[in-house]
């Protein structure tokens, strides 16, 4: 079984070393016991695996707690697969609901963006006014 040092196992992982340490802190990678010769922690091909694996699901949308909890599941040799999916369908439904949220943000930003002089002073800025007082910003956008 092959092992690597921090740096090598950060490469082969395609993070950085303190990724790695950060996984360590927050428990979802093993930290190796420093060898009694005073050499270097090396990690397993396993460990390598799972930081892709932690890095995947992050790329997915999921936070370290849920990452936490699919490591825990993946380690139960019972788990069903049901279990991944239906927490694969919550994260969806999530990302689903802030796709939304995202779009409203985005519709407000180009009304506000719209409604701006381009130019003056800031006391004249249209985008500063409807940040301070968004009521007024929807009276001017009912009179547009």
């Amino acid at each position: 079984m092959e092992t690597l040092t921090i740096s090598k196992a950060a490469n082969h992982a395609g993070v950085n070393v303190e990724t790695i340490r950060f996984y360590e802190r927050k428990g979802l990678i093993v930290q190796p016991l420093k060898p009694r010769d005073g050499g270097y922690r090396t990690y397993p091909n396993e460990t390598i695996q799972r930081i892709r694996f932690i890095r995947q699901a992050q790329e997915l949308g999921f936070s370290l707690r849920e990452i936490e909890e699919l490591l825990t599941l993946r380690a139960e040799p019972d788990t069903d697969c049901a279990d991944v999916r239906k927490r694969a369908s919550a994260k969806l439904e999530e990302v689903e609901r802030k796709i939304v949220q995202l779009e409203k943000i985005g519709s407000a930003l180009q009304t506000v963006i719209a409604s701006c002089p381009s130019r003056g002073g800031l006391d004249s800025c249209s985008i500063i006014e409807a940040m301070e007082n968004p009521a007024l910003k929807s009276r001017k956008h009912q009179k547009v």
